[in-house]
């Protein structure tokens, strides 16, 4: 067990992912602060968090250049609310002044990699279309295809295939008009990057990324399929455009360093997810198992568990669980997945509580483990 993480880092790594078993638990942003604080003197010059990439452009321009103001970044910045995360506040706030006494190739850079939907619903793709609509000078009524924002976005939208938007006449042309400005974004990019400059490019690319995603979330929303089929679907085409993302960030950041990439377990661990929630019972392969399939050694990853948690609810573990079993006098320690010894999946938990317990599964696509034994010990 150690607490340096570059002792499990192999030099082929290139994305290091760090998985959290509780979106609810601040202990693990405050870890994951300090490791990355490790990491960047080691290297790393890049993060990737849990939220929608597009929005998180406006902390980049915060970090890199001291664009806008703090507030306004964590407001605007973040999906899933997670700007109100006093960990998310320290770690933006925290690479603003890092990067205040670094040359320009030495500052760290700030990405979302997630899709622009929240769990049960999905904007319009109309912005982030008109955005690169007006970078290219074109002349064509995105609105008039898209209508109203809000159908787009109510809930229904994504719970109801009949109330979907996704597969209508206007959607399909939508989809044939993002794909034909992908397609001028790269053939005019000479043109566009000599006019403007490379990062405004690979920002217009970002929006209609983004765009395209959503077209296709939608698209999958608007499937009459029987229920479990259709929300598993739903997180497979998530993960699909996390990997994707991630992908591209990695283009971009890869003469820089290795990125530090953080999310649930279940967007990041190489074997297939699961998770079980009422009647709901929904299988599919998380960005993990995508990126591991692609990029082989360049991707390490990292799981998180947790003992006990005052703020979860969470008692200490059984000895012959998992988190038993790893639970030490440490506030918190990582571990070789191969040395943590044969045990049990944790019954202990409650829905509410949030907590996704060690799996046999998670832990044999996992490289290690970051576990916490008592979340009331770590302190920012």
């Amino acid at each position: 067990m150690s607490q340096d993480i570059r002792a499990f880092i192999p030099a082929s790594c290139d994305l290091l992912a760090l998985g959290e078993p509780a979106h609810p638990e601040p202990a693990f942003g405050w870890v994951r602060n300090e490791l990355f604080e490790q990491l960047a003197g080691d290297g790393f010059r890049s993060i990737a968090l849990e939220t929608d990439r597009v929005a998180a452009l406006a902390v980049n321009d915060f970090v890199q250049d001291g664009a806008d103001t703090l507030e306004t970044v964590l407001s605007k910045g973040f999906s899933h609310d997670f700007g109100a995360l006093e960990t998310n506040r320290a770690l933006v706030a925290w690479i603003r002044e890092y990067n205040k006494t670094r040359p320009a190739e030495e500052k760290l850079a700030f990405h979302g990699f997630d899709a622009s939907t929240e769990t049960m619903s999905a904007p319009s793709p109309r912005p982030y279309l008109e955005h690169a609509r007006d970078y290219l000078g074109l002349d064509l009524d995105i609105a008039g295809l898209t209508g109203e924002d809000e159908q787009w976005s109510r809930t229904e939208a994504v719970l109801d295939p009949a109330m979907s938007p996704g597969d209508t006449p206007e959607a399909e042309r939508l989809r044939t008009i993002a794909d034909d400005l992908m397609t001028r974004l790269y053939a005019r990019a000479p043109e566009l990057v000599l006019a403007t400059s490379r990062a405004e490019w690979l920002r217009a690319r970002t929006h209609l990324t983004g765009g395209l995603g959503l077209l296709r979330y939608h698209k999958q929303s608007a499937e009459p399929l029987e229920l479990n089929e259709r929300i598993s679907l739903l997180a497979a085409v998530r993960d699909a455009l996390m990997a994707q993302n991630l992908l591209e960030i990695r283009e971009i950041e890869a003469r820089r360093g290795p990125t530090l990439v953080f999310a649930h377990n279940l967007h990041l661990q190489r074997r297939p997810s699961y998770w079980g929630l009422s009647e709901l019972k929904l299988n599919w392969f998380g960005a993990g198992a995508i990126l591991a399939s692609l990029v082989d050694d360049r991707y390490t990853f990292i799981a998180s568990s947790l003992g006990r948690s005052a703020a979860l609810g969470l008692e200490p573990p059984a000895a012959d669980t998992y988190e038993g079993a790893l639970q030490t006098g440490a506030a918190w320690s990582l571990t070789n997945a191969t040395a943590v010894p044969d045990a049990r999946t944790r019954t202990d938990i409650k829905v509410e509580q949030g907590y996704f317990p060690l799996t046999e599964a998670t832990l044999n696509g996992a490289d290690a483990v970051l576990h916490i034994s008592d979340a009331s010990l770590i302190r920012p």
